[in-house]
């Protein structure tokens, strides 16, 4: 048995010698090809970095000789630019004697070709703003180039140019006293353009189919106004237009469409009744039921005036008019005596006196209350104008305008609707005084009669 362990012992630790020498050994062939490949390595990059001066050398041969050739260059330049600063300087003192035989020969023209710029330069600009470009385009075109040209050189105008400008002008005055018609294209409100005649009055205006037209110098365009003026305007266009040589009478703008376009742009009754806001339009609202107040108490008191004429005239009594009516309460009472008669008229009359006035009332508080409203939209409107003054400033008056706008046309309302509301009251209230005398005139009469006869 202890012969069998020992075996045993003795087996596992050659076992392990062996395991240990294999080990050593195995580590060792990793040492030498690790060895290998450092060599290996070393070589190749000695041989990259062989050939990686050899590029190097030549490249430096190139950028050698690519700076000799810029050196040769930049020397070049250097002469040359010193032969050209001095024929500069050669050609500037040519240039000025040259400008200064030439200021010579021309003499006094000098002072005319200068004025003749000028004349190209404001007549250019004149033509640009005249309607009379829209039937003859591209005046000014020759008239820049020659000023430009004038301008920018030494260049004179030829006797052609001259007589040129000398053509354009007196054109423009000729075309300036005639009243003609042609075609062109026009864009309409709508921005459809049409090709239709077109009526040219001098200088001062253009129109179609009895609307004015706007003419745009920069981008040559006839256009209608998208707001037109007053009827009676329009009317006389149509008129011109329609006319066969007789005289019409026309507006014209004598500054070339300026007083026009402030013309279109103030606000027509129903754009002002909207500056008013909602305060503008309850006053209107209020007005209005006044006076159709007014008109149903004129008829009613128009009609029973007539009735009561009618009833003066006439020894029969009827009771459709407030007079035969208060005359029938002496029929109704033969039998009784002045006092109680004359309690009975006065009954009757008392009765027929709120059936006259009816409404008055009403109208007489609309004018009362109709400026006070005004007041209101007043103070409305300048808050408005104090917030905006706050927030934005006074710089720009645009934005106080509508405050401010509001303000006025609700005093202005105020007052249209409380002094016709005035007259209308005092003469219906008149009118029903009138009659409620004739009642008590007529009644004073049956009394008198009564108290003769009794």
């Amino acid at each position: 048995m202890f012969n069998t362990v020992k075996r045993i012992a003795v087996g596992l630790v050659a076992l392990s010698i062996s395991a240990g020498a294999m080990a050593q050994s195995d580590r060792a062939m990793d040492l030498d090809a690790l060895l290998k490949q450092l060599e290996e390595g070393q070589f190749a990059q000695s041989q990259q970095n062989k050939q990686r001066e050899r590029d190097f050398q030549a490249q430096r041969a190139e950028q050698d000789r690519i700076l000799r050739e810029t050196r040769e260059k930049r020397d070049q330049m250097l002469v040359q630019s010193e032969q050209l600063e001095t024929q500069f300087e050669e050609n500037e003192f040519k240039l000025a004697d040259l400008n200064g035989a030439l200021d010579t020969r021309l003499g006094s023209l000098k002072e005319l070709f200068g004025v003749l710029q000028q004349i190209a330069g404001d007549t250019k600009n004149k033509f640009y703003n005249s309607v009379i470009s829209a039937q003859i385009p591209g005046r000014s075109d020759f008239l820049d180039k020659m000023a430009q040209d004038m301008g920018s050189s030494s260049k004179l105008a030829s006797i052609e140019e001259i007589e040129r400008v000398w053509f354009e002008m007196q054109r423009e005055m000729t075309e300036s006293g005639k009243v003609t018609t042609f075609t062109t294209d026009v864009v309409e409100a709508g921005g459809e353009k049409v090709n239709k005649p077109v009526v040219r009055v001098g200088p001062f205006a253009l129109i179609s189919d009895g609307k004015y037209l706007d003419y745009n110098g920069v981008t040559g365009t006839v256009s209608e106004l998208i707001r037109q003026p007053a009827d009676r305007y329009n009317d006389s266009a149509a008129e011109l237009q329609a006319s066969s040589g007789e005289l019409v009478q026309f507006g014209i703008d004598p500054t070339g469409g300026s007083i026009l376009g402030l013309l279109v742009q103030a606000p027509n009754m129903k754009e002002r009744v909207e500056q008013g806001g909602p305060v503008g339009y309850i006053i209107l609202v209020v007005g209005a039921i006044g006076l159709l107040l007014a008109l149903e108490r004129l008829v009613s008191l128009s009609l029973i005036r007539m009735k009561v004429n009618k009833q003066l005239k006439s020894k029969e009594v009827k009771t459709n008019n407030p007079l035969g009516r208060v005359l029938k309460v002496r029929d109704d009472h033969p039998n009784a005596d002045v006092e109680a008669l004359e309690l009975h008229l006065t009954e009757a009359i008392l009765g027929e006196v709120p059936k006259l006035g009816r409404n008055l009332t009403i109208i007489k508080i609309i004018s009362v209350v109709a400026p006070l409203m005004g007041l209101l939209g007043t103070v409305t409107g300048m808050i408005n104008t104090f917030q905006a003054i706050t927030l934005f400033g006074t710089g720009d008056p645009k934005l106080m305008a509508g405050g401010i706008s509001t303000a006025l046309v609700t005093t202005v309302l105020g007052l249209v609707v409380a002094i016709p509301m005035t007259l209308l009251y005092a003469m219906l209230n008149t009118r029903s005084k009138n009659i409620v005398y004739i009642l008590q005139e007529q009644a004073s009469g049956v009394i008198a009669e009564r108290s003769e006869r009794g």
